[in-house]
């Protein structure tokens, strides 16, 4: 053979060697992350969910892809964009709350679902047990709807006097009414009065905030729902009235609202980043037990309740986890 026809021929082989070891790599498994809000409301949420999967060893980009859902609050989208995900041969559903379950586990009983919820998932139906979820679904919860004689009891220290209180929820979401139930009946626990107000949007929110402010309500629980806004339109909404509100998260104090009390959801989203990745790794959801919340925040914003008028009690600043000054 001649030296330039063999030099041809070898430089041809090296440039087919690189096509060749990509060809016979398995394709990175991909997620399908299914969000009833916005993007630029959960960031915080989306960073934990990925420090989780790097905790079992899942970098984005570099060996596992991540399609992203996000309903804007419109949760009429969440069936199409769940069978839009299926067809992209997704090897994993991550399902952010109650109604992107439920969405999920309409489309599929073969693909696996991880959830992040806030209310019991047994009592939902999203598993069979805690410890043997079965099936194709686990995840974590952090009994966001659990905790509502708590919130009612710090509204209670910020109005003392008060026998009525106030729940808004959003009417289109799922929870609405389950969690309207469990709230009634924290407060009738309570010996109090509850009123359950239903809002959609910015402007039937404002709405139902003056009818509080009418009916001098002693304080509002600020339903799990984002009522198709960013956090900071929510308390700034809010705000435009002399009514206490508690929210589920420290996020809504920080952005200006007067105080919240819930389970980390932070941490949480990070627990079922770790899930993800386990399942991705070949372990079942049957055999994951779902996770329960440990770390609970009472955050309290002393300058929001200075602009209210508010009396904060001492007692009620020394046990929160942060005072916003």
């Amino acid at each position: 053979m001649k030296r330039r026809k063999f030099i041809t021929l070898l430089g041809g082989a090296v440039a087919s060697w690189p096509l060749a070891a990509r060809a016979q790599q398995p394709a990175m498994p991909l997620i399908g992350y299914l969000d009833p809000w916005s993007a630029e409301g959960h960031r915080p949420e989306l960073t934990a969910f990925r420090r989780g999967l790097n905790e079992v060893g899942f970098i984005e980009s570099r060996n596992v892809m991540i399609e992203y859902r996000w309903a804007d609050g419109q949760l009429d989208r969440l069936p199409a964009m769940t069978a839009d995900l299926l067809r992209r041969q997704i090897a994993v559903i991550f399902a952010y709350g109650a109604p992107a379950v439920v969405a999920a586990k309409a489309h599929t009983t073969d693909i696996p679902i991880v959830f992040f919820v806030g209310e019991d998932p047994v009592k939902e139906g999203f598993v069979a047990s805690l410890n043997r979820p079965g099936g194709n679904v686990t995840g974590v919860t952090n009994w966001q709807n659990q905790l509502y004689g708590k919130q009612l009891g710090l509204l209670r220290e910020i109005a003392p006097n008060a026998t009525a209180f106030a729940f808004l929820v959003n009417p289109d979401n799922p929870n609405a009414d389950p969690d309207s139930k469990d709230a009634t009946a924290a407060a009738n626990g309570l010996g109090l009065v509850l009123q359950v107000l239903r809002a959609r949007n910015g402007t039937e929110i404002e709405s139902a905030f003056a009818g509080m402010t009418q009916q001098r309500v002693g304080g509002v629980i600020v339903g799990v729902d984002d009522f198709g806004l960013t956090i900071e339109q929510l308390v700034t909404l809010a705000a435009r009235y002399p009514v206490p509100a508690i929210y589920r998260g420290p996020d809504y104090p920080a952005a200006g609202g007067l105080m919240s009390y819930g389970a980390s959801r932070i941490d949480s989203v990070r627990q079922a980043g770790g899930y993800v990745g386990r399942v991705l790794k070949g372990e079942r959801p049957a055999d994951l037990p779902v996770l329960q919340a440990a770390k609970f925040e009472f955050v309290i914003n002393l300058k929001v309740a200075k602009t209210l008028g508010l009396e904060v009690p001492p007692g009620l600043s020394a046990i929160a986890d942060e005072v916003i000054e």
